[in-house]
This record gives structure tokens, sequence and C-alpha cells, in this order.
């Protein structure tokens, strides 16, 4: 029979034997608020880094962390294990793995398929929906203009266009801009002012290969590495929303062709 530090160890490497393999930033924030050590996660120099890089590191970096967690609350190793217990019921459950093609900038099936598992949001269990335009642009008053000549545009073509603030499906903003960009036909990005969640957004679409529309009042605000995708650009007056209608009906009108 073990004796009880030897029989403690043994669950420690246990419980880190999993973690190791299966946890994500999610997974170790929860352990930490359920063993009320948060400050112990988020002040650790490397585990999360570590992790996020895969660095040689994160198995010390996790078990270093794990033997904290259980050494400064007498019921956080059973609190531990009843986690990773349910997590690895989870995982004995969880349906295979359904490959789906959401790309819409090209429709040749690609040589190699890449696989990932984003933390910051979920993969939603929705279909790419033929006839659906995203926006994505910032959300102050002085864009409405643009947004109205967009949408104008669309109910003309008979195009389903929405924009995140135009939908309420989940408490976390940017997991409805994820499931906005998921599920369009085609993105449109407007890149005035290089509002930032613009740039991140557009990155989120190009790694799903998803057909970017730029749109910009001004060419400089594109990013050097972008500007090869030739842009609509548009003036906010009344005059150059007219025309960015007119051209971006004729360039919609090719994309939901």
């Amino acid at each position: 029979m073990l004796r009880p530090n030897r029989q403690r160890t043994a669950r420690l490497f246990a419980l880190h034997e999993f973690a190791r393999d299966h946890f994500t930033k999610s997974d170790w924030f929860r352990i930490a608020h359920l063993t009320d050590t948060v400050e112990l996660i988020e002040d650790h120099p490397r585990l999360l880094r570590s992790l996020d890089f895969r660095d040689d590191d994160y198995e010390g970096n996790s078990l270093q962390v794990l033997s904290k967690i259980i050494s400064v609350g007498a019921t956080n190793l059973a609190e531990l294990e009843r986690y990773v217990e349910e997590q690895k019921s989870r995982v004995a459950h969880a349906r295979p793995v359904e490959a789906r093609f959401v790309s819409t900038a090209s429709g040749r099936l690609p040589e190699r398929i890449v696989t990932f598992a984003p933390d910051v949001f979920q993969i939603p269990d929705k279909a790419v929906e033929s006839n659906v335009l995203s926006v994505m642009m910032p959300f102050e008053g002085r864009f409405s203009g643009t947004y109205t000549a967009i949408r104008n545009v669309c109910n003309r073509l008979g195009i389903d266009c929405r924009r995140a603030d135009d939908i309420w499906d989940n408490s976390i903003l940017i997991q409805d801009v994820f499931d906005l960009i998921f599920t369009a036909r085609a993105v449109l990005t407007d890149f005035t002012d290089r509002n930032p969640n613009v740039f991140y957004e557009t990155g989120v679409a190009h790694t799903l290969g998803k057909l970017v529309i730029p749109i910009t009042q001004s060419v400089a605000d594109i990013p050097f590495d972008l500007r090869h995708h030739r842009a609509l650009t548009y003036l906010p007056n009344s005059e150059g929303l007219l025309k960015l209608e007119a051209d971006l009906e004729k360039k919609l009108a090719r994309v939901f062709q």
C-alpha cells in the first residue's frame, strides 16, 4: 500500500498527465476559479505562454502549477480530480469531428487539411449560408451612412446583410463576430481609420478562406501586405456614398450571382 505522501504524488501525476495533453487556457482558468487560485494562474510567468507556443517547458510549468494549487487548499486535489474526470467523460463521448469545407474564396478542395481548435471562440454548429454578407466595420455613429449604403445594395440584390450588432446570440461579442464570419458567403471589411478590431476580423476571415471585399475611405489605411486586394474607395458624403452603392452593387452582383 502506498504511503499517504506517495499516494498524493501518484494522484498529482495522474492529473498532470491529462492536463499536459488536453488542457486549454479555458481549462486552466476554470480550475483556477474552482480552487480560488486565479492569481496563481495569472501571475505564473510561463504557464500560459508555454501552452500557447507548446514550448518544451510547458510540461514542467503545468506540473508546478498543479502542485501549487493542491498545496494551497485541502480540498483542491479532490476538486481537480472531479474536474478531470468530467473532462475525460466528455472526451470519451465526444462526437467524431466532422470535416466541413467552409472556405468561400475558392471552390477547389485543398490538398491539405488543417485542423484547429481555438480557445477564444467556439466553432459554431452552423452551416455556411450562401446568401449572407457579413459586414465588419466600426460601430461608431459616423459610419451609419456607410452601413446604410451597404444595406441598400443588399436589399436591391436580395442579399442577407448582417453585422454583429444586428444579432445577439452569444454572451461574448467576439463569438457572434466569429459566427458571422464562419457562416457568411462573403465578408465586407471597412479599413477606414485602421480600426484594430476590423484588422483582427479580417485575419479571421482570411484564415477561414472567406471571400473578403475590402472598402475604405483611404487606401493608406489598408495594411501594406493587403494592398494587392483591390479595395473599393469612397468618401463619406452623400455623393461618395452613392458612388459606393454603385460600385458595390456591381461587385456583389458578381459574387452572389
